[in-house]
């Protein structure tokens, strides 16, 4: 098979350019972690360059059947080739104890693959991914901003973010019509958020859905008409750090 032929369906994007992948691949520290998992590998112009980084466990996933073809003839013998949905599988299947991930996640898909790790926070190490870049400038972006959103706060609670580097249109096959961007998330020393954390996500999903108001108004959902009041309820969602949300959570969990 000479090549794969790009799905639009699964928002399939080749990267053609060698050097900017070589440099995704070089980002990955990998230090902390048994195993590394590449999602979406397509053509393997990533995984070309994981392989010769000789990790103890490198594996690939991959949902589309004509590029799991491809890969098990150019690097059957070289790494584990799991045909199937990174969204559906059981990750300590996958890969048991801590796990780093890396891909060129597809634009469709890319804000589920990050509640999964936020799912799996104790097995993921690190991700180093490439993103629409309005999702990494979202994912990046500090309270205040307009841009600042769920992912944003829920990230930031357990992982150290960094906006690497831009990557233009040209460099793939077919152009998506947006620029793209490649991150690094670290898992940070934040064991305990000092809430409950079940809670806490749903808090911050439950603010998110009414940004534009004052807290007071979606907060009213989870707590009971008679709670108290908190000076945390004046202020928008996109105003608070994820330690007032913190402070949100468990004055939430008082009144409820």
């Amino acid at each position: 098979m000479d090549k794969v032929r790009a799905k639009k369906h699964l928002g399939q994007h080749f990267l053609r350019d060698k050097n900017i992948a070589a440099a995704i691949v070089k980002s990955l520290v990998a230090a902390e972690c048994n195993s590394v998992v590449e999602i979406g590998p397509g053509m393997g112009v990533l995984t070309g360059f994981l392989v010769e980084r000789n990790f103890p466990v490198l594996k690939v996933i991959e949902i589309d059947t004509e590029s799991v073809e491809y890969l098990r003839e150019n690097f059957g013998e070289k790494l584990d080739i799991i045909s199937g949905d990174f969204l559906n599988e059981d990750l300590e299947s996958i890969a048991p104890g801590k796990m780093a991930i890396i891909g060129n996640f597809p634009y469709n898909i890319s804000s589920q693959i990050f509640f999964r790790v936020i799912e799996n926070r104790e097995k993921v190490t690190e991700v180093v991914c490439m993103i629409q870049r309005e999702v990494a400038q979202r994912i990046c972006s500090a309270p205040g901003s307009k841009v600042y959103g769920i992912l944003s706060v829920l990230l930031q609670a357990w992982y150290d973010i960094d906006y690497l580097f831009t990557v233009n249109e040209n460099v793939f096959s077919p152009p998506p019509k947006v620029k793209s961007a490649v991150i690094s998330l670290k898992r940070n020393s934040t064991r305990s958020l000092g809430c409950d954390e079940k809670l806490f996500i749903e808090v911050v999903k439950c603010c998110f859905n009414q940004r534009r108001k004052m807290i007071r108004n979606p907060i009213k959902a989870l707590v009971k008409p008679t709670a108290t009041d908190s000076e945390l309820l004046s202020m928008r969602p996109e105003q608070l750090s994820v330690k007032q949300f913190t402070e949100l959570t468990n004055w939430v969990a008082l009144n409820r």
